[in-house]
């Protein structure tokens, strides 16, 4: 949720975010009256609640026709007490209602939808393939990738990662675990169910709800990334925070890819589950624009090591999620499509989270504050159609990135016969 002492200063501020996002500046004013309507009906149930104890001590001390007036007006005020929480409560909800429908404000993202997105570079050489073969082609030559078998057994968009494919997943995600505990963060591996508030927590009930996947029975989600767990792991709580906490986690990933019926239905690029390693963070507000960047070089770094050219957008706000405020993705080069396309996304998303989550730090003074948390991706299911794709050869082989070779024992992924 966005600060309301900050919306109260500057309203201004977060209509102009909301127009930068293509959404209703009404959904601020909406808050404005929440926010007002709140403080009024609170300071009504405050003042009757006084004057209802200071009337109990005064019925002690009366007598005769002072006290029976007095307790008649005891009886009124209890009525009236009963009827300004009841009101305080309802106009708590409603604020409530309002306050999580307003996304976070936007900083520094160029303006714009999907499409008007920045590059900020583009690093490597793109390969010089005489006719590409796409990744699905080539992991089906390797016995690597099976998505017949997988809509057999699950339905359209699942599939299995047999053989050199299963070695050359958990090559990469381990590969990705080292070099975030080399650089200080701490491994999970998550829980890929949550509680209702976790996921409304980190803001995914909201725009992206028809993308989760729920247990109604037992009123749990599914995860579509370890972001949700790792937010909601310190919640309500206040954390000692003397530098940045950083974790990166290891999960399963569930998404419902609802909207995305005939788009990129080939091969493994949308489908319903995944694993991922996640980085978050933890720091103090004012460091968080440069944990955004040390969050992004972590996942360039990551792309060097397995050898695939990139190129690094600033995403356009109209594309930006509920939570974030900026968002960087790396899109790797895709020969057989002659394009790139997205392996990473790392987003600041400042208190936002926190402040639903209600977790908190003691600045210099001891008095709690919110924190802020930021999120990247470190390496996913996704990356393995870049890396097939970027190092196959004339023979139909596949050459093993040299950081994932002892991953996988080999230098060469041939094609079984």
């Amino acid at each position: 949720m966005i600060d309301l002492r900050l919306l109260r200063e500057d309203p201004e501020l977060v209509r102009a975010s909301q127009r930068l996002r293509g959404e209703s500046t009404e959904l601020v004013d909406t808050l404005l009256r929440a926010d007002e309507e709140r403080r009024s009906a609170t300071q009504r149930f405050e003042a009757v609640r006084s004057e209802q104890k200071s009337l109990g001590k005064e019925v002690a001390k009366a007598k005769g026709d002072e006290r029976a007036a007095l307790l008649t007006r005891t009886k009124e005020l209890a009525v009236e007490v009963k009827a300004a929480e009841a009101a305080a409560g309802e106009a708590e909800q409603t604020l409530r209602a309002a306050h999580m429908a307003v996304p976070n404000i936007v900083q520094g993202a160029p303006p714009g939808g999907e499409d008007d997105f920045i590059v900020l570079r583009e690093v490597g050489d793109r390969p010089e393939i005489a006719a590409p073969k796409d990744h699905l082609e080539i992991g089906e030559a390797l016995r690597a990738i099976d998505t017949e078998r997988g809509a057999k057994v699950s339905g359209s968009r699942f599939y299995f990662l047999t053989g050199v494919g299963a070695l050359l997943q958990l090559g990469m995600l381990q590969l990705a675990i080292q070099q975030a505990v080399e650089h200080g963060f701490i491994p999970s591996i998550t829980p890929t169910l949550v509680r209702p508030e976790s996921m409304e927590g980190t803001g995914y009930l909201g725009a992206h709800a028809s993308e989760v996947y729920r247990l109604e029975a037992d009123d749990l989600y599914l995860v579509g990334t370890s972001e949700v767990a790792l937010a909601a792991f310190h919640s309500n709580e206040i954390i000692d925070l003397d530098g940045p906490r950083r974790y990166a986690g290891w999960s399963s990933c569930y998404r419902r890819e609802a909207g995305s019926h005939g788009k990129d239905v080939r091969g493994i690029l949308r489908v319903h589950q995944f694993d991922k390693v996640e980085m978050f963070s933890y720091c103090r507000p004012e460091d968080a624009e440069a944990e955004h960047l040390r969050l992004l070089a972590m996942e360039e770094e990551m792309l060097a090591k397995v050898e695939i050219p990139y190129r690094v957008i600033d995403v356009a706000a109209g594309d930006l999620g509920t939570s974030a405020v900026r968002k960087f993705d790396c899109e790797a080069w895709v020969p057989s499509q002659q394009r790139y396309r997205e392996v990473t996304s790392t987003s600041n998303t400042t208190t936002f989270q926190a402040r639903r989550l209600n977790i908190r730090y003691r600045d210099e003074d001891g008095k709690p504050q919110t924190v802020a948390t930021l999120n990247g991706t470190l390496a996913t299911t996704r990356w393995l159609i870049p890396i097939l794709e970027n190092h196959q050869q004339p023979d139909g082989s596949v050459r093993v990135p040299k950081a994932l070779q002892p991953f996988l024992g080999r230098e060469i992924l041939e094609p079984v016969k």
